[in-house]
């Protein structure tokens, strides 16, 4: 690929959306070509899929969750992030198959092997070059939750945070180019560890 993939993942509410903004306009200012993104989302089919997905008021079981997300990416992955990437493009993406290994493996308990085939099919076998993991203690979650509205995965109890939230930490040792991110400082500071970690790498 003549791009570079970066994806920002983690829990919900740790800030991976206003960081990809900022990461987002730094590299534009250095004259980067960028996309940026998001799963499940980032096309109209996608986006659909992701009302669904979500949706507070609906009852989905742990297979059909997963299977909605492959979907989604599968859509996302064709027809935005490739032809993106071979445009030469760095694409910015939050959240990606780390997170359905998170949530729906070790959060839902569904088998890692099967997610990871899903994750192959659906993504043509694209992996980030590199993966970026904000991870943050659960009082800011509860903190900030209370004036956000909560989709249905936000509603889950805190045994089911811990669980994905180790899922992370072990799925971080396995994952090639991956990076911890302490999402507990401030705004400022974790936007400059980004950067920094990024141009230590040569990603820009």
């Amino acid at each position: 690929m003549k791009g570079k993939f970066i994806v920002l993942e983690g829990p919900d509410r740790c800030g991976k959306s206003t960081q990809a903004k900022l990461l987002a306009k730094f590299l534009q200012e250095q004259g980067k070509d960028v996309l940026l993104t998001r799963e499940p989302g980032g096309t109209p089919t996608a986006e659909e899929i992701r009302s669904v997905v979500l949706n507070p008021d609906l009852k989905v079981r742990p297979m059909a969750e997963l299977l909605l997300y492959e979907a989604s990416r599968a859509q996302h992955t064709q027809e935005r992030i490739l032809p993106a990437l071979e445009e030469g493009k760095i694409v910015i993406c939050e959240r990606y198959t780390m997170s359905t290994c998170a949530y729906q493996g070790y959060g839902r308990g569904i088998d890692l092997n099967q997610i990871q085939t899903l994750n192959h099919i659906a993504t043509l076998g694209l992996v980030p070059d590199v993966t970026l993991v904000f991870l943050m203690s659960d009082k800011y979650f509860v903190e900030r939750g209370e004036y956000l509205f909560s989709d249905r995965l936000e509603k889950e109890d805190v045994s089911f945070r811990q669980k994905m939230r180790q899922g992370y930490l072990e799925l971080l040792k396995m994952t090639p180019n991956a990076h911890l991110i302490n999402a507990d400082q401030s705004v400022e500071e974790v936007q400059a560890g980004v950067q920094q970690w990024l141009h230590h790498h040569k990603i820009f």
